[in-house]
């Protein structure tokens, strides 16, 4: 992605971290935080393993990237990592002030929040075990900067737009909230049994994953895609993928406890964002299908990729 040198958002604030890891009794679910690739993580893999499986080294560096090598360390605004971050919230800014003017609405920005180890939000405590996530109380966007290689070494995403369309989802939260979605869904948790609201909260996560296609679709319009930007976008989408995740942590795939959505899910609803750039064809809630067979060939994914 061509981000060095352009404008960086002023909604960019440094989180007061802290050190060590969150308890596993400090982070309920869903308690109001949506997204976060690290939700089915702390349901999956903390809940079974009381795990750790998302530790690792942080000091590797890529290309255009600078490295944020000590998870502990301040977070600087000379950092390259937090620099792309403001970057790219930047140009959802831009993006989403563009398309709710389209449909005579204004865009309220959300902040976005850089922190190290653990952090205390609007929605409570959280360590960056649970990977990034958008709290709708304060509007903040919530992401540990070494998430970057946590894509890399456990989602096997690497590559800065990979990191993009964590930021991207993210933010597509936010428009859900803006929009009156985040209310509808989340009314819904006390009338249904919780395999029922997994199913809600599924199609909140595809419809944010179509909300970073609907960013992608208007950079590349813009020209500040590379080639093979989309691609990184799409390793990411499917590397948090419920039934990856479970099959890496697990072994097996538990369909009951989906909260996301699957790998092809996810890739589809990023892909379809990606090609019509629109809020109309974004509904996952009257979706019949979320598999969506009957679309119009992937192949044409692979023309937008290779034109990026």
């Amino acid at each position: 992605m061509k981000w060095q040198g352009r404008r960086q958002s002023r909604n960019v604030r440094r989180g007061r971290s802290r050190g060590g890891r969150a308890s596993r009794g400090m982070i309920p679910f869903p308690a109001g935080r949506i997204g976060g690739t690290g939700l089915i993580i702390i349901i999956v893999l903390v809940l079974i393993f009381g795990g750790d499986f998302l530790s690792s080294g942080r000091s590797e560096s890529r290309n255009n990237v600078g490295t944020y090598e000590n998870a502990s360390e301040t977070i600087t605004p000379e950092n390259e990592l937090e620099a792309f971050l403001s970057v790219v919230l930047a140009d959802t800014e831009d993006v989403w002030h563009e398309v709710f003017a389209v449909y005579g609405e204004r865009y309220r920005e959300p902040t976005l929040t850089l922190y190290s180890g653990s952090v205390q939000s609007g929605c409570g405590f959280a360590s960056s075990d649970l990977g990034p996530f958008y709290c709708p109380a304060d509007e903040n966007i919530y992401i540990d900067p070494s998430f970057y290689y946590e894509l890399k070494n456990k989602f096997d995403a690497s590559g800065d737009f990979a990191f993009a369309y964590v930021l991207a989802h993210e933010v597509g939260h936010h428009v859900q909230k803006l929009m009156g979605t985040t209310d509808y869904v989340f009314a819904k948790q006390d009338q249904l049994s919780e395999k029922e609201f997994n199913q809600y909260l599924i199609r909140l996560e595809l419809q944010a994953d179509y909300y970073a296609g609907v960013f992608a679709h208007y950079v590349q319009n813009k020209g500040y895609l590379e080639i093979g930007d989309i691609e990184e976008a799409m390793n990411a989408a499917a590397g948090v993928g419920d039934d990856a995740i479970q099959r890496k942590a697990i072994g097996k795939v538990i369909p009951d406890q989906f909260t996301h959505g699957t790998s092809e899910q996810r890739m589809r609803w990023f892909e379809r964002g990606y090609r019509y750039g629109d809020l109309e064809h974004g509904d996952t809630f009257t979706a019949h299908e979320l598999f969506v067979n009957d679309w119009d060939d992937i192949g044409w994914y692979s023309d937008f990729a290779t034109a990026a």
